[in-house]
């Protein structure tokens, strides 16, 4: 089970039901009154300077005195064990200080938390070089340490093993004859059943019934992971890549049996993660390769590394069927279909969610299985499931919309629901159908050819397509913030976040300015490290509002504090905090703004040249009271060449419905990043899979298409801007909802450029000729 599985599903799922039914103070987007209008606008990103200076620095930069450089040997074969190894030649090559295997890596107890299944007592059943067994081709066998990475590298390539194979499951669909139910799909069921939805599908007046695969997918972030390590009086100090601080630091402290605050974790950048980013072997084996050498060591994966020992997106094979009534709405809606995981993690592509909350039916019939594989275990990468669900679903609407001679945009007018569908839930905030609206306007939908293959400019012929985007709204529990406020007028806010390109830290010292009523320029927000108070992990959308629940807690705090050391002789005595308006660096009487007392004030005649709060964040019970999502509409535009099947997208908008927008900027540069990463989804991307080896055959970028400048027009992208009262700031998650939709979005347009319907991700021309 991932960290991310074991926050969600025992905090979310088992602690709350027990806990008080409140909701967050002060969450109500009406609570924060934004005098500046400083929410929203379109502020540059506080660490960009750091950045274009070079002085941001990163996990693979950082130095320490004598440190040691690794390079790690990585397994041949899907499943068996190690027969002989012989690393002498490594050992006595030049600079080389040790060759570390499963022979002499210390003794480390399995990782309870990095994407593994536990046993009964908490334990993975995957241990991290302890023993000779291979259990996915690609797997680390050996780590070279020495003087120079160069000196590593040729090293580990003198390293000779043989193996002794066994029989390994590395075909997909041989594989999905054993597949089975898992017991849970991210805490959520696997199957979901409202009435008989084949029967009504057989019964529908109109209906489609397909087959829909994606590939693997791997991840591909500017940053390789890297790791910086050091052993010092039985602790350790760690830099990492990492999008999960404090879990990685108790991880780490499990796993060689010590005391969590003995382990110091920090990671200040991150240079993308999507996903990845999260605890496997390389940082386990650099901290056990440091601690037998006595040195320190920075490893950092090759591009080809990343390939071999970091997992990504599963391959999926999904049925989706949809029996429509004469006036277009559903009477059955069928999402149903196969994922690869491994025996050793729990990682489900969770490809049904998007069906189970975005259209009114009267019938539903939802179910994943998983097929278990001998290869990398796979993990979370952007919008997991979501992104290649939409897909499958989307694609299917368009084709039940042609059928129906229904345009698709009034075909999903049509099937609006009044409640999420599958538990009944009330929606705490949905407007998709203004960010449909506004989108198909702005985009030019009403001149769509409804006739496929009817527009054509030269060799090329020109298609309209759209598909909802969908993600949902997730709040982690468990994380605190302080808050430094200084007689000068300035405050620093610290959290154990993560800053990984998306402007956590611009967004935050927005917020805290906006409720503190202090200028952007006094403001900062400090993150990155595990010594600050805990932070959540980034994932599933979710930091933001994560953050800003911890801020809104550690802030009222501040205030009750503030209001103490006031006393009788402030303006202020006698008011209660909720009575408060913050405003020209204090604080004023909600309504009366000449009733107001400095900060600076306040402290002077406390004596104090600061006052620091701490708070953790109350638990998110709006989770469980609402259907909570962010939604959008995606439009494309293609051109696919006549004569070479060649695809090119020409045009592209994204309107999206995510809540209250905090800055405009960062805002934005999430959406179209999702969207060109869909671009690659829809066009590109694929990770080849030798089923005869279980190895993966493109391991590098050459291989490996992303898409490149050429690839991407310009993109469009609008919003709502309508705050969901029941989430801190009243915003949604804005880091995963533009990629889903998009791969539906363009394999629609080139059905409506060419009358070919692609089902297989991704839409390669040999698939159009």
């Amino acid at each position: 089970m991932s960290i991310v599985q074991e926050v969600m599903q025992k905090a979310v799922k088992a602690v709350l039901p027990h806990l008080p039914d409140r909701f967050v103070p002060g969450a109500s987007p009406d609570a924060l009154r934004d005098r500046h209008g400083l929410l929203g606008e379109a502020v540059a990103r506080v660490d960009g300077p750091l950045k274009v200076q070079g002085r941001a620095r990163f996990a693979a930069e950082v130095d320490m005195p004598g440190m040691l450089y690794a390079a790690l040997a990585f397994s041949s074969i899907a499943h068996g064990r190690i027969a002989e190894l012989d690393t002498s030649a490594a050992e006595s090559a030049e600079g080389v200080t040790l060759v570390m295997t499963y022979r002499n890596a210390p003794r480390m107890q399995p990782p309870s938390l990095m994407m593994t299944k536990p046993r009964a007592a908490g334990a993975s059943q995957l241990p991290v070089m302890q023993d000779e067994r291979i259990h996915w081709n690609g797997q680390p066998v050996a780590v070279v340490l020495a003087e120079t990475q160069e000196q590593a590298d040729h090293a580990k390539s003198l390293i000779r093993v043989r193996y002794e194979a066994e029989p390994a499951d590395t075909d997909f669909h041989a594989a999905m004859a054993h597949a089975r139910v898992p017991d849970t799909v991210l805490g959520e069921p696997p199957r979901v059943e409202i009435g008989d939805a084949e029967a009504a599908l057989k019964a529908a007046p109109h209906s489609v019934d397909a087959i829909y695969t994606s590939p693997r997918h791997n991840h591909n972030a500017i940053e390789l992971h890297g790791v910086t390590v050091a052993w010092q009086d039985g602790k350790l100090r760690v830099h990492d890549a990492t999008q999960m601080i404090n879990g990685t630091a108790w991880t780490l402290a499990e796993v060689f049996g010590m005391k969590e605050e003995d382990v110091h974790v920090s990671s200040p950048f991150v240079g993308g993660a999507f996903g990845g980013k999260g605890l496997w072997d390389h940082q386990m084996l650099a901290a056990a390769a440091s601690k037998l050498a006595g040195r320190p060591v920075r490893l950092v994966l090759s591009r080809e590394g990343v390939f071999r020992a970091i997992g990504g997106r599963t391959t999926t094979e999904q049925r989706v069927a949809l029996g429509a009534n004469e006036d277009g709405t559903l009477a059955a809606l069928i999402h149903t279909g196969c994922v690869a995981m491994t025996p050793h993690n729990n990682c489900p592509e969770q490809f049904t969610f998007p069906a189970r909350h975005l259209y009114a039916t009267k019938t539903m019939l939802l179910e994943q299985k998983v097929a278990d594989m001998h290869m990398v275990a796979n993990t979370f990468m952007r919008a997991p499931g979501e992104s290649i669900g939409t897909f499958a679903l989307e694609s299917a609407l368009d084709e039940l919309a042609h059928r129906m001679q229904l345009c698709p945009v009034e075909l999903r007018r049509r099937i609006e629901p009044e409640k999420d569908p599958s538990s009944g839930l009330p929606f705490s905030s949905r407007h998709y159908l203004k960010a449909l609206e506004q989108g198909a306007e702005r985009f030019g939908w009403d001149r769509r050819h409804a006739v496929p293959g009817s527009r054509r400019e030269g060799e090329w012929l020109v298609g309209l397509g759209m598909a909802t985007a969908t993600y949902p709204y997730f709040r982690m529990p468990g994380g605190a913030a302080s808050i430094t406020l200084g007689a000068d007028g300035s405050a620093v806010v610290q959290m154990a976040s993560h800053e990984m390109g998306m402007g956590t830290a611009t967004v935050q010292a927005q917020h805290v300015a906006v409720r503190l009523g202090l200028p952007l320029e006094k403001v900062r927000f400090e993150y990155g490290d595990s010594r600050m108070p805990a932070g959540t992990l980034a994932g599933g959308s979710s930091q933001t509002a994560s953050i800003g629940a911890a801020v809104i807690a550690a802030h009222e705090k501040l205030l009750e504090r503030l209001l103490e050391l006031a006393g009788r002789e402030s303006p202020l005595h006698g008011l209660k905090a909720e009575e408060l308006d913050a405003q020209d660096s204090g604080l004023c009487q909600h309504g009366h703004p000449d009733r107001h007392e400095s900060y600076a004030s306040i402290l002077s005649r406390a004596g104090l040249a600061e006052v620091k709060v701490e708070a953790e964040a109350p638990p998110p019970l709006e989770m469980q009271k609402y259907s909570m999502h962010s939604y959008g509409a995606q439009f494309c535009e293609v051109r696919v060449n006549a004569v070479t099947g060649e695809t090119r997208v020409s045009r592209f908008l994204g309107s999206f419905d995510c809540g209250r927008i905090l800055n405009a900027r960062t805002a934005a540069s999430q959406f179209r990043g999702g969207i060109v990463m869909g671009l690659g989804l829809a066009l590109t991307e694929e990770t080849f899979f030798d089923e005869r080896s279980g190895r993966i055959m493109n391991p590098s970028l050459a291989e490996y298409h992303v898409p490149v400048q050429l690839d991407v027009p310009a993109i469009d992208v609008i919003w709502t801007d309508e705050p969901d009262p029941h989430s801190p700031m009243g915003a949604h998650g804005v880091g995963e909802i533009g990629i889903t939709g998009v791969g539906a979005a363009v394999a629609n347009a080139v059905f409506n450029a060419t009358g070919k319907r692609v089902r297989s991700l991704p839409v390669t021309l040999d698939k159009l000729l």
